[in-house]
């Protein structure tokens, strides 16, 4: 059952951006503002308190940018913030995974410990690369969402930010786990 329920959150966020597309066909933009924090509120509300205690003062920059965003929406009720949260998130995430590179351990390195937790230092050094390897993915991600929302039809916003966005962190993901197969043997991907 936590399976399932899982798997439905996960359905749930990576269906956003139709969500987005279909209900700001109907609503006004701060009312799907709305709809969008209230969603990703429910999705995990202790881990986001979570995640703001373990980010320390970085979690006031996070939360300071999203009431700014909120703000302006609800100042201009423009849908081109409501649209800018991919934007956001990518920027979200490249903040994360660069400031692990300010201040080790990096993120991908945290996450090879999970498995791995004596990873040696050519380990070390390869999740550091992957790590930045992921900066520059967030970085031209949230480049082409911000485009999509700001100069591209909804139409296009809502495919590359649902699904062509998707099937491309995928296809990094899977190219990164194949190359660590190939250069590190099997081994290194149990």
């Amino acid at each position: 059952m936590k399976f399932f329920l899982i798997l439905l959150r996960g359905l749930l966020f990576a269906a956003l951006p139709f969500l987005v597309y279909f209900a700001l066909q109907h609503f006004q933009p701060r009312e799907v503002a709305l709809l969008l924090l209230t969603l990703l509120l429910l999705r995990a509300p202790g881990k986001a308190l979570a995640f703001l205690r373990r980010q320390g003062p970085r979690a006031f920059l996070v939360a300071a940018a999203l009431l700014v965003m909120v703000a302006l929406l609800w100042h201009s009720n423009d849908p081109v913030w409501v649209l800018s949260y991919p934007v956001f998130m990518n920027a979200l995430m490249f903040s994360l995974f660069a400031a692990s590179l300010r201040h080790p351990p990096s993120a991908i390195e945290r996450l090879a410990r999970l498995r791995h937790p004596d990873l040696p230092p050519e380990g070390v050094a390869y999740t550091r690369r992957i790590t930045q390897v992921w900066c520059g993915f967030f970085v031209a991600n949230g480049g082409i969402a911000a485009w999509t929302a700001f100069a591209a039809s909804r139409e296009t916003w809502v495919l590359y930010n649902g699904l062509v966005s998707y099937l491309l962190m995928g296809a990094l993901f899977a190219g990164e786990w194949l190359y660590r197969r190939w250069h590190f043997g099997t081994e290194a991907t149990r």
